[in-house]
């Protein structure tokens, strides 16, 4: 076989895997050569994480780095490269400068973050610190939640003017043994690949939600809920903090600190202070800094030592909603140009770090995926289109707009005529590490075709076939929407325990060979879908103009 192979590769003859009637693994061995020895996915990303930097939605920052991707994809040589505008998004906000130091009972400079979309300070502020901690202990019932918040607001109302609180509980942590890099064993394989245990699924609101009391049960109970729930209660959830951040500007508070708890290792994982809409007020200036340092200070004030803390934010952030945009481009179909296949990654990113591994490294394999289709100059029947997504940190919100637009409207379930003509969705977006397999999605019809493709990357641990669902990321705007749409299984590496959210999402934590075998796999999935005969299967069908769930 391996002759034949090379001798193949030389003279251009097509060579067809063993039983695997629809893999050339002379395109194969060629997208290879071009994804290992001839590789710019880093290059891509050094680009996005270190030129650019962090891309929260709707900021300057993501317009200069969309800016820069929209040029690299032209200059590869692709079609119709644009922006497509989606919103109201909400706020723009961009930090310019900020400094949080503890000035009593001993000077220390803290290492903090500000959560987006904080109000910026009127110059330095210093001021005495109140421990008046908040933990929602009934996670995501949000009714719960929300009687919690009114009882805080009871007790703490009249008592916060000029101060700056303390929000989280910070008592010692149990420790962790929980290693910080780490790849999946075979046996952990093995358990993603079992088939889901059977569960009816809930046609239920979000008010008629009962959540289990014991919290180990509560991603199964999130697994049986439709994904238009789930994004439901995240927006509550939104709303939930943006009233908390109203209580504390209506009362006069002058800064918010919180805890980032994530075992001891001195990260700083900022998100939101809380609504990013001008339909909330903004919260006021809040930062989060390292375990370490704010239990240091709780233990003080506990103790009734004063401690004052100086704060300075500076930000600048515009006082309308803003639309948003997704950057789109296509390499044309030659026999099938309407049909449609395509890839894509979150662009957006948090602000702390520079959104190296979430997911710039989703963006620069996609990106790279493309540059290596056009540099091959492979033939294609299908038109190959990539989509990088903007406020997907905010709830899936650019390809949650991009699927309305075009496909389906996910409330009512209305279909469009495109929707027809759209084949496969493909997502990247779990960190840098190397792709180990897919999620079907619960779309059984989809195993036999994976494991076709999947077979020229045995040797690389490509192999992992799971029926089960995975969530948080935009695949599922597309499976929304009646199509088949998948996100990889890739190996975990530091993404939980260091760079998610992190100030240390940074380039020094991707993994170079990693991201070129992603590059390679996905380049020859979406070289063999946009040739097949047929469109991939789909778990539902259309009625009426209606998608008709199976």
């Amino acid at each position: 076989m391996r002759r034949i192979l090379l001798i193949a590769v030389l003279l251009g003859a097509p060579v067809i895997l063993q039983g695997q009637k629809n893999v050339d693994l002379t395109v194969v061995h060629r997208i290879k050569a071009e994804a290992f020895e001839r590789s710019k996915v880093m290059d891509q990303l050094s680009n996005l994480a270190d030129l650019y930097g962090p891309r929260l939605t709707a900021s300057p920052e993501w317009d200069q780095a969309a800016n820069w991707a929209m040029q690299q994809l032209k200059s590869y040589g692709l079609a119709n490269v644009h922006e497509e505008k989606w919103g109201p998004f909400g706020r723009s906000w961009s930090v310019e400068s900020y400094t949080v130091d503890m000035l009593t009972p001993r000077y220390s400079h803290l290492v903090a973050a500000p959560l987006a979309w904080s109000s910026p300070t009127e110059g330095m502020q210093k001021c005495e610190v109140m421990y008046a901690p908040l933990t929602f202990e009934h996670a995501y019932d949000v009714k719960k939640s929300r009687e919690e918040l009114i009882r805080y607001e009871d007790k703490w109302r009249g008592k916060l003017k000029g101060k700056i609180v303390l929000m989280t509980d910070a008592h010692q942590p149990s420790p962790s043994t929980r290693p910080l890099f780490t790849r999946y064993t075979a046996e952990q394989l093995a358990e993603i690949g079992k088939a889901p245990a059977p569960a009816i699924r809930r046609d239920v609101t979000v008010d008629q939600l009962e959540f289990p009391s014991n919290p180990d049960d509560v991603n199964k109970y999130f697994e049986t809920l439709p994904n238009s729930v789930v994004n439901e209660l995240y927006d509550k959830y939104d709303d939930l903090r943006a009233d908390l951040g109203a209580f504390f500007t209506h009362e006069g508070v002058t800064a918010v600190i919180k805890a980032d708890r994530r075992s001891h290792n001195g990260i700083i994982n900022a998100e939101a202070a809380g609504s990013f809409t001008t339909k909330k007020a903004m919260a006021p200036p809040s930062f989060i800094v390292t375990e370490e340092q704010y239990s240091r200070m709780q233990r003080l004030v506990e103790k009734k030592q004063p401690v004052t803390v100086g704060i300075d934010l500076k930000a600048k952030y515009s006082d309308s909603d803003m639309n948003a945009a997704n950057i789109i481009g296509e390499i044309p179909g030659q026999k099938k140009p309407d049909e449609v296949v395509m890839i894509g990654a979150h662009f957006d990113s948090w602000h702390s770090g520079t959104g190296a591994t979430d997911n710039g490294a989703g963006s620069a394999v996609m990106i790279e995926v493309m540059r290596i289709l056009k540099a091959l100059n492979l033939p294609l029947d299908r038109t190959v289109r990539i989509g990088l997504w903007s406020g997907e940190e905010q709830g899936l919100f650019g390809s949650r707009a991009y699927v309305d637009a075009h496909f389906a409207n996910i409330k009512t379930g209305e279909v469009k005529p495109e929707q027809a003509k759209f084949d496969t969705y493909l997502n990247l977006d779990n960190g840098s590490g190397k792709i180990r397999g897919v999620y079907l999605e619960g779309n059984d019809a989809m195993r036999p075709l994976f494991e076709e493709w999947f077979a020229p990357f045995r040797d690389m641990d490509v192999s992992t076939i799971s029926l089960k669902h995975t969530g948080g990321t935009d695949h599922l705007s597309f499976d929304d929407a009646g199509l088949p749409a998948f996100q990889f299984i890739q190996d975990p590496l530091d993404y939980e325990t260091l760079t998610h959210h992190s100030d240390v999402d940074t380039y020094s934590h991707a993994i170079p060979e990693d991201l070129m075998q992603a590059s390679a796999v996905i380049a020859t999935l979406v070289y063999d879908i946009a040739n097949r005969s047929e469109m991939s299967p789909r778990k539902v069908t259309v009625q009426n103009g209606k998608l008709v769930r199976y």
